[in-house]
Order: C-alpha cells, then sequence, then structure tokens
C-alpha cells in the first residue's frame, strides 16, 4: 500500500526523512505541497527533508529579515527580497528553501523572477536561516553557492561566508560593511520577547537614523 503525501502529518518543530528520492519525485511533491504551506523542505542526492517550524522560528524569521529590510534602505542598497522561496538546481540535485533570502550584488537578476532555478539564475547573495529545532543544510548551500549564510540558533546569530567552497565563520557580513550585525541582531531578537515587535522596528528606525546618519528611511 502506497501513502499519500496528504496523509503524512508532521508536528510543528519535527522532521520526517524521505531517501531514495528522483528529481522528477521530487517536484512532483513541491507541487502537491503547494506554495501556501507550514512546511519547509531540503534536498541532497536523493534525500528529501519535510520540516515543519515552530512558531518561535516565524518570530524571528520575521524581525530578522525586517531589521535587514530596514538596513538595506536606509543605506540605499537596491535588492530583491525572495523569502522562502525554493533555491534549487536539477543539474547539482540540490534544493533548499531558507527562512527568507535577499538578492544584493546580484539583485538586477531576477528582477520580475517569480520562481527561481539556479541553474540559470545566480544564487541570493545573502540566506537566513532560523536554527531553533532543526539543523541548517550547510551542504546545499555550500553546493548552490549562496556566498553569505546567516544562521540564528539559541545561541544568537552566526555568519558564515563561502570561500573555496567551504563556509568559514565571520564576525562581519560583507553586504553591510563596518555595521555589527551580529550584537544588532541578537539585542534586537531578545528585545523582541519583552516589548513586541512594533516597538523594536520604531527604535531600531531611531537608531539607524542616529548612528548611520540617514536622514529618512
Amino acid at each position: 500500500m502506497q501513502l499519500a503525501l496528504k496523509q503524512i502529518v508532521v508536528a510543528p518543530g519535527h522532521q520526517v526523512l524521505l531517501k531514495d528520492i528522483s528529481w522528477q519525485e521530487f517536484e512532483t511533491i513541491l507541487d502537491e505541497l503547494g506554495e501556501r504551506r507550514a512546511a519547509k523542505i531540503s534536498y541532497s542526492n536523493g534525500m528529501l527533508e519535510i520540516m515543519v517550524p515552530l512558531p518561535e522560528h516565524e518570530k524571528d524569521k520575521e524581525i530578522i529579515g525586517e531589521l535587514a529590510r530596514i538596513l538595506l534602505d536606509a543605506l540605499q542598497i537596491d535588492f530583491e527580497p525572495f523569502g522562502s522561496t525554493t533555491l534549487k538546481n536539477e543539474k547539482m540535485t540540490q534544493a533548499v528553501e531558507p527562512d527568507t533570502c535577499f538578492y544584493i550584488k546580484n539583485y538586477q537578476a531576477v528582477i520580475g523572477k517569480n520562481r527561481l532555478d539556479l541553474t540559470v539564475e545566480p544564487p541570493p547573495d545573502l540566506a537566513i536561516e532560523i536554527d531553533i529545532t532543526s539543523r541548517t543544510q550547510f551542504e546545499n548551500y555550500q553546493r548552490l553557492g549562496v556566498p553569505e549564510l546567516w544562521r540564528y540558533t539559541r545561541r544568537g546569530l552566526e555568519i558564515s561566508l563561502l570561500q573555496d567552497g567551504e563556509y568559514i565563520e565571520s564576525s562581519f557580513s560583507p553586504n553591510f560593511p563596518g555595521i555589527p550585525i551580529i550584537e544588532i541582531i541578537n539585542q534586537r531578537v531578545k528585545q523582541n520577547l519583552s516589548v513586541g515587535r512594533s516597538q523594536v522596528i520604531r527604535e531600531f528606525r531611531t537608531w539607524v537614523m542616529e548612528n548611520l546618519d540617514i536622514s529618512k528611511i
């Protein structure tokens, strides 16, 4: 007897692993899951992971993504946000869904795109993963060539930069030169737990104007 995918229930904070999944089967599963879903996926060489995040995961994702967007706008850096869109490359048999991602240096390559095929388009310049209960798939991102990966864990933000095909931990972000990103993210995510999103964003906009000499955000 063969189970339909819709019969599989994954509790928040848990994963299901499916092995020996062909690329065609993977594409079929993506279509069946649909775009409006709570689950995230990663795929590597026939191994498919389906994960449903916890609510705290979603709150951290939203606040960190919003902080990054505020900084990019304030610094007048052109970018294209792609959220948790599926990053996939059939030739590499790799696919992953970040919590959010941004095209910055390569933003012009994806203007007007609704879906990404990394056999054609470049990978995003920055991907962000909230790693509260799951393990970030470094191999996926390495093989897809994502140059900068932020990973937020219970210990705080970690920045990894791709060098010679391997991720090296860094204390700074090349996309935000001269800005203490790790300190900012850790402080604001923690603050979000006590005062809420609205106050965090208002205070952060004030901090940006005062510290980056930006007259208008």
